[in-house]
């Protein structure tokens, strides 16, 4: 089979609909959407088949909704036998990661990601954020200016997507001005729709908190590889890897990074394990236009249906 890497989408992904044909197919399934509903009392279910979207789209809800659907994809592949050779997830997707890379069990997934959000939000509340992408300047650059006006207030890189799209975060008056000088320098920047300063200093107050939380989770060496948001790179030992993700929260997300290590690796199957097909527009961003790959969405019956055939010729 294709040396292949599972990636798992995180906020941003989310669909009205998104899981329910998987659900309406596997047992399983609904036992795993009944299990985070009971952990988080959201009704997991009717946010993802029905929305509102408004609602859905909450961090306190969307966190542990997105997980389950990640998580459900990914036991649809599981139960064919098919495992990932790595794995990575794009900030909240990390969480999705460490269940397919054997590190944590779903259930303390749907924990993490629920305190996750309950954490985020509160902090969110406290400091006002925002966050805007900027496209067309390399990391180095942005980093330049980021460093200028962060002398006056909090503002930081929370995603480094691709090469030359890159996500700032912190205080709204500091995220317009690093965008306006952006701008002057030829880039485009764009407003997000988001409700707090995600990666940033803002949310600092949720650090210890859910670095406390993290601990009293079981961690295992993973039982394939790994790559983390915070270093781009693989860890083994459950206790290092629980200090990369008690920082994972007010650090950048390294993606470019990440997809380059996989390049690195030879990867041969790139496959996005959740809704929509935002980490696959990433990848094509982000690949050298001769390497020879394969992309694949799994959300779907369909969608399954063509990477199970293709990936097991």
């Amino acid at each position: 089979m294709k040396k292949t890497a599972f990636l798992f989408p995180g906020q941003g992904s989310q669909l009205v609909g998104m899981c329910e044909e998987f659900y309406n197919e596997y047992d399983s399934v609904r036992e795993l959407f009944d299990m985070a509903e009971e952990i988080t009392k959201i009704n997991i279910s009717k946010l993802s088949f029905k929305g509102p979207m408004e609602e859905l789209t909450q961090t306190v809800n969307l966190q542990p909704a997105l997980t389950t659907v990640n998580l459900a994809s990914l036991y649809v592949i599981n139960r064919e036998g098919i495992k990932a050779d790595f794995s990575a997830g794009h900030s909240l997707g990390e969480y999705s990661a460490l269940c397919s890379s054997g590190i944590v069990s779903k259930t303390d997934s749907i924990k993490l990601v629920y305190k996750r959000g309950e954490l985020m939000h509160r902090e969110a509340l406290k400091n006002k954020g925002a966050m805007a992408a900027v496209i067309g300047l390399s990391i180095d650059d942005l980093s330049k200016i980021v460093e200028k006006v962060k002398k006056d207030g909090i503002v930081s890189v929370a995603n480094h997507n691709t090469k030359n799209q890159i996500v700032i975060t912190g205080s709204p008056d500091q995220v317009k001005r690093v965008a306006e000088i952006a701008s002057e320098q030829g880039a485009k920047s764009v407003s997000l729709k988001v409700s707090g300063a995600w990666h940033s200093e803002l949310i600092k107050g949720a650090e210890q908190e859910f670095g406390d939380f993290i601990g009293s989770v079981k961690f295992n060496a993973p039982s394939s590889a790994m790559l983390f948001n915070v270093t781009a790179d693989l860890a083994s030992d459950p206790g290092e890897i629980v200090s990369i993700m008690s920082r994972q929260l007010c650090s950048p997300v390294r993606w470019y990074d990440i997809i380059l290590k996989l390049v690195e690796e030879k990867i041969e199957a790139f496959v996005e394990v959740g809704p929509n097909r935002v980490l696959a527009g990433l990848l094509k961003k982000i690949l050298p236009k001769e390497y020879p790959c394969k992309i694949y969405n799994v959300n779907n019956l369909k969608t399954f249906d063509r990477f199970f055939n293709e990936i097991t010729k």
